[in-house]
């Protein structure tokens, strides 16, 4: 049997789609101020030095070639390291197709990057970005730069085919940025709970055998761990008890299944682990708000 990558598996459902992205000059001082959307952003810095914040979380300072990617974003501040407090939030002006300048009109420019937005395109997405990390740093990764700078370019050329290049460029985005991240996560999520070996095992059992009547004894069995041991450790790193865990994914693996034209309930019950429609049925709802007949109806491809 083929080895399953719950992280891969979790963004190819996501369904990533490009929105617009520019490079952004800037000269001190300066800042930006931006609403939470909700929605992936993504940004790259080409050269400089900046601080950001998502929400009220604490402010981060990023330098050449690093990388952030928030997949839900909450509100954002850019700013240079030299900005007062008072300063007001500057608009980004136009210089061209893609180009933008945030700052001073004179001065050198002590700043460039690359942002990006992108959205889901699927009805789950959060519930799947529920097992994500909040944002994700990611320093001296050249690797990230390029992809981004691909992904600006494709969106330009508008060649055949250029939406399917587009969503896989972004999903190699999305996996490149949370796997390198995920060896200096400290926040609980799927790629901090990916980067432990043991409770890595379990993982790929549980998104290798969704269908599987998993009990936490046979989960910790995959890990070699006590049962304690094991539900105290992925707890604390993947961010959910691991049976939380394993209804979150069967739902999302049962939207899916239900979108599509062709399958009862039945073997859509047996595929995410439920030994009957009915059961499958009352779980469902109590999850998602409706039964899974009236969400097929409302939703099938």
């Amino acid at each position: 049997m083929a080895t399953i990558d719950p992280l891969a598996e979790i963004v190819t459902l996501l369904q990533p789609m490009a929105r617009f992205s520019k490079q952004v000059a800037c000269t001190a001082p300066w800042h930006i101020y931006r609403d939470g959307t909700g929605e992936p952003f993504y940004c790259a810095i080409l050269e400089g030095s900046c601080r950001i914040a998502f929400g009220t979380g604490p402010a981060v300072v990023l330098l050449t070639g690093d990388f952030v990617l928030a997949p839900a974003m909450r509100a954002l501040r850019i700013e240079s390291l030299d900005t007062p407090p008072d300063l007001p939030a500057n608009q980004p002006e136009k210089l061209g197709e893609g180009l933008f300048h945030v700052g001073r009109r004179d001065g050198p420019t002590d700043l460039r990057m690359r942002i990006g937005h992108c959205r889901f395109d699927t009805h789950d997405a959060a519930l799947l970005v529920s097992l994500l990390p909040d944002q994700v740093i990611v320093r001296d990764q050249p690797r990230l730069t390029t992809l981004i700078q691909l992904i600006d370019e494709e969106a330009r050329a508008q060649r055949a085919a250029h939406e399917l290049v587009l969503e896989r460029l972004l999903e190699v985005v999305l996996i490149e940025a949370m796997r390198s991240a995920s060896a200096i996560a400290t926040a609980p999520s799927l790629a901090r709970g990916l980067a432990d070996e043991r409770l890595a095992a379990a993982l790929r059992a549980m998104h290798m055998q969704p269908e599987r009547a998993w009990t936490m004894a046979m989960l910790a069995q995959e890990a070699a761990l006590s049962r304690s041991a094991f539900f105290t450790r992925f707890s604390r790193s993947v961010g959910l008890p691991p049976m939380e865990y394993l209804l979150i994914w069967r739902m999302a693996l049962a939207k899916q299944l239900l979108r599509q034209p062709g399958l009862g309930l039945e073997q859509v019950a047996q595929r995410v682990g439920y030994g009957s429609a009915s059961a499958f049925s009352v779980a469902f709802a109590r999850r998602t708000g409706m039964p899974p007949a009236r969400y097929a109806r409302a939703h099938t491809m």
